[in-house]
């Protein structure tokens, strides 16, 4: 039996974005919080590297404002920059303050302050400006703000939620849209229930998982993207997908990402037979950004006909190296590979999405009552390609924002009037589950092939004649059996490698994350690819 929720807030994603958010919030509001999975299932727990910030006297506002310019190739969004970054202080300030045990320097100061901690640097920075938790950031930051929310009576966790789709006014036949919910699959009742609330805040995390290899976990399918555009909202810059230069190759090893620090901190990318090979490519050789070090490392795979590259941090010694990096020292030995004498075997895989849902600087959508924060969103900061570290800056800075906007608007929002529940009376259940299976790994399949680290017009060609297929496959099983987790995640995947597609399709050049061999040279004016649902035919 399928039940009937009300709430003040509804946060859709309990990773960085989505706790900070709710604990932002003031406490005489009740809050619901979802995880499709347990907890600890998104992406913010695995995060390795640390957060960016203008933390230390020999930094400023201005060198991580330019540096972060620098990497977006020309696409970012300088206030939404200037608002990220000079709002770090303060977010790195919190996270101190909710008992994050960022690594401390051995040397620090007595204060207190966060000059005390130890500062790394990373590609694409022109400073040591990232705090960090030894190479487990992300585990530390969660496991903190968990335990916090865990101590808030007005706060709800529930795992095992996957979230159908959002309940909108026009959807009920009124003519002004607004958010009012979202309708809920129960994973251990397998009921879809009902979730009325005041504000909804998509915080899903990104759409790597559209891609057949990918560093992030399994829950990353692009929900909140597909879920805001059914909804109505715009989407931006969906062609940039970041893919992170170097995830351990291995065939036992799922999704395991080697942090970008061990480059920060001297590794070096080597050929099978132990040559250096950035320098052909950039300057700044390992410390380059990540599309570049990602372009340079496929070439040279595809080139030498080679699985993989070396990422080899061997010339420090062991005790740095297990000092500063256990996470992976430890994982890799798991794999026979002890990174304090041999070099470390690594591919690229599709890490980050920089673009999504539209916002502002509040994290509002095109839709009233509906927010989008992290990973889900497109704030403008990331333009055609993330800088390290920022993304989870991001996290908290708009995660804040998001709550105090609401905050702001709490007054003026009533709850929703009563809300239909789902209707599953003309559905059956699946006894062909193998359709799900099969079109989930041909969409990722074709996905890399055709829509990966480097592009053309034929290949974004042959991947939207694809998709769109599937799409019709898949839209017709939604309509006629029982919903599962499966079937939800493939139905949103289809839908944003579809928008995926399309965006790169519009991009007439290449520039940051996306590269074409058609359009090989910049295009001026810069301008971003914003995908209107209002002006679309689905």
């Amino acid at each position: 039996m399928s039940h009937y929720y009300q709430y003040d807030v509804l946060i859709i994603g309990s990773g960085a974005a989505g706790l900070t958010t709710a604990l932002t919030l003031p406490q005489h509001l009740r809050i619901a919080v979802l995880s499709k999975g347990d907890l600890s299932s998104g992406s913010t727990y695995w995060a390795q590297g640390g957060v960016a910030g203008v933390l230390d006297d020999s930094d400023t506002i201005e060198s991580h404002v330019q540096d972060t310019l620098i990497a977006g190739a020309g696409l970012c969004n300088e206030e939404a920059v200037r608002f990220t970054v000079e709002n770090s202080r303060s977010a790195i300030d919190w996270l101190i303050e909710q008992g994050v045990p960022f690594t401390r320097n051995d040397s620090g100061s007595a204060d207190g302050t966060s000059f005390d901690y130890h500062l790394t640097r990373e590609g694409g920075h022109s400073h040591r400006r990232i705090i960090h938790a030894a190479d487990a950031t992300g585990a530390a930051i969660f496991t903190t703000l968990l335990a916090k929310a865990r101590q808030q009576s007005n706060i709800d966790l529930i795992e095992q939620q996957v979230a159908v789709d959002l309940i909108t006014a026009n959807k009920l036949g009124h003519q002004d849209n607004v958010c009012l919910g979202a309708y809920v699959l129960n994973r251990t009742t397998d009921e879809v229930d009902t979730y009325a609330a005041r504000f909804v805040v998509l915080a899903t995390g990104g759409a790597a998982k559209v891609y057949l290899y990918t560093s992030n976990p399994d829950s990353a399918c692009g929900d909140g993207v597909a879920m805001a555009w059914r909804a109505g909202c715009s989407v931006g810059n969906l062609e940039f997908n970041q893919f992170h230069p170097t995830c351990l190759y291995h065939p036992q090893a799922k999704n395991f990402l080697i942090t970008e620090a061990l480059r920060g901190e001297g590794a070096h990318l080597k050929l099978p037979n132990g040559e250096r090979f950035m320098a052909r490519f950039d300057s700044r050789e390992e410390l380059a950004p990540r599309d570049i070090v990602a372009r340079a490392i496929d070439h040279e795979m595809k080139r030498l006909g080679i699985e993989c590259v070396y990422l080899d941090i061997s010339h420090q010694s062991a005790e740095f190296i297990q000092e500063h990096f256990p996470t992976v020292y430890e994982r890799c030995l798991t794999f026979g590979i002890d990174i304090t004498k041999e070099p470390i075997p690594v591919v690229p895989a599709a890490h980050y999405t920089c673009g999504g849902v539209v916002v502002d600087k509040h994290g509002h959508t095109d839709l009233a009552n509906l927010y989008a924060i992290g990973e889900t969103s497109f704030t403008g900061l990331h333009g055609a390609n993330r800088m390290a570290s920022n993304s989870l800056l991001e996290c908290f800075v708009y995660g804040r924002s998001a709550a105090e906007d609401i905050t702001r608007n709490d007054a003026q929002v009533s709850a929703p009037e009563q809300l239909p529940h789902w209707d599953a009376s003309l559905v059956t259940d699946s006894d062909e589950d193998v359709i799900i299976t099969h079109n989930w790994d041909e969409l990722r399949r074709f996905m890399w092939d055709y829509v990966g680290i480097v592009r053309t017009d034929k290949r974004l060609l042959r991947a939207l004649h694809r998709v769109r297929l599937l799409r019709y496959e898949i839209n017709e099983f939604y309509s006629n059996y029982r919903v599962s987790r499966d079937l939800i995640e493939l139905r949103n995947l289809a839908l944003v490698a579809d928008l995926i597609i399309r965006s790169a399709m519009q991009r007439k050049e290449s520039r940051g994350l996306h590269y074409t061999l058609d359009y090989p040279e910049l295009r001026d004016p810069a301008q971003n690819t914003i995908l209107s649902r209002a002006k679309a035919d689905d």
